[in-house]
């Protein structure tokens, strides 16, 4: 007999289509958020990109690369502050018109973004067998809704060429002992001064042809670059790389380095050497030391991450687009996760644990420091907890991230199955006798 329409009806929760469709559906609603979280970036109007393209035609016309200023509303006077090698790769673009350049940088970021988050979530999906499309189409449409990544993007920033060129070569050809481990972490070096600290790592985790390998390319980029332009160069290297006020303030809350917090503490004074050099003197030993022990138990991927998260600490001007390092953490913590054993009292905990510092992780930096909230721009001291908190939010998460972090130990492969036993042998007497 025909069903009663008034009975509810069942859904077949193991039905693949299903499954499929609400898959689509959630990776839809993932996307249609992305356009909220990209509008307060709106302001920002490419306006690093067009420090770049301003400073190249100014550089073109004659004049010294280094003498290049833009005034900004916060920081009062920007100047050009990449190395001399950055403004070769860079010089090309001032002949295109800026919507052209735009679109180059954006299309390349995108790219970017795609390509590593499919290098970060392949082993955890293999490993745990996951939906490959969406898995990987959620993890890239998080990746779009970080801080980060958006002020990479409406800036107009090269961070991702950045990171291509680490993970690259500590995910891929640093582990395989290629012939070609150390150049890209050599090249970013070069292009900017932020990924030198993977040259210390490469070096305290024993890879010495690698740290060699990208000690001489960069080397080698940075005087292709003094041969271009010698003057533009000795000045960098012996006068602009020092004044770290051509860069912005330190003080101000886009700055999520160690000094930044201190400076917040300070302002409008600069903070204490004799106070920040020992904490950095600090971290990078324990971090460092955390790191190698990821390298020796076969965990690039957590090593290098460590190591990104000192980067960031250590550096005295660490702008919220600079750490990318959070979004490898998310992966590990994930990975960790799903690793522990629901079903034992310790993995459960484990579980608990480490859920809620990766919740806590993806709150932080989607929401971030600076996107949905204006700190003013007034040089004073944080003086409230709520502000220490709010205003140093991701220098907080680094120290947690550095202590908390676990180090993953190699998967074992699965044991072959037994081969079954062959049959007993018939006495052969039996047989005989049988066929009587």
């Amino acid at each position: 007999m025909p069903a009663d329409p008034a009975e509810p009806r069942t859904v077949d929760v193991t039905d693949p289509g299903a499954r499929r469709a609400r898959r689509v559906l959630g990776a839809l609603v993932l996307a249609a958020a992305l356009p909220a979280l990209y509008l307060p970036g709106r302001t920002h109007n490419f306006f690093d990109l067009k420090i770049y393209m301003s400073a190249m035609d100014w550089w073109a016309a004659g004049n010294p690369l280094y003498d290049y200023v833009q005034p900004d509303r916060v920081q009062g006077e920007l100047y050009f502050t990449y190395p001399p090698f950055a403004a070769l790769l860079l010089l090309p673009f001032g002949h295109l018109k800026l919507g052209a350049t735009v679109a180059i940088f954006t299309g390349l970021t995108l790219m970017g973004v795609l390509v590593t988050t499919k290098w970060l979530l392949d082993p955890v999906i293999r490993r745990h067998r996951l939906p490959y499309l969406f898995t990987l189409a959620v993890g890239a449409l998080f990746v779009l809704g970080v801080e980060s990544t958006r002020e990479t993007i409406t800036f107009g920033q090269i961070n991702m060429l950045l990171v291509v060129l680490i993970l690259a070569d500590l995910l891929f050809a640093v582990p395989r002992d290629s012939r070609w481990a150390g150049v890209g972490i050599g090249l970013a070096a070069a292009l900017k001064l932020f990924p030198g600290i993977f040259v210390v790592y490469l070096l305290a985790t024993r890879r010495w042809r690698a740290a060699g390998v990208a000690t001489a390319t960069a080397a080698g980029a940075t005087l292709l670059a003094a041969a271009v332009a010698p003057a533009d160069s000795w000045r960098f290297w012996t006068h602009e790389l020092w004044a770290t006020d051509r860069v912005g303030r330190t003080d101000y809350t886009g700055n999520q380095s160690l000094f930044g917090l201190l400076s917040r503490l300070t302002a409008p004074e600069d903070p204490s050497r004799l106070i920040w050099l020992p904490l950095v003197a600090a971290i990078v030993g324990y971090g460092l030391w955390r790191a190698v022990r990821a390298s020796q138990a076969g965990d690039a991927l957590t090593g290098l991450t460590l190591t990104g998260l000192v980067a960031a600490l250590i550096s005295p001007i660490t702008w919220t687009h600079h750490i990318y390092w959070f979004i490898p953490a998310v992966v590990l913590l994930v990975d960790a996760i799903l690793r522990a054993d629901p079903y034992t009292a310790e993995g459960a905990r484990r579980r608990r644990r480490l859920g809620a510092v990766a919740l806590g992780t993806c709150m932080i930096i989607v929401y971030g420091v600076v996107s949905f909230y204006d700190w003013g721009i007034a040089p004073v001291p944080t003086d409230t907890p709520w502000e220490f908190l709010g205003r140093n939010a991701y220098v907080l998460l680094c120290l947690l991230l550095l202590s908390t972090l676990p180090i993953r130990t190699p998967t074992p492969p699965p044991l072959p199955s037994p081969l079954p036993l062959p049959p007993p042998l018939r006495s052969v007497d039996h047989e005989v006798g049988g066929s009587r």
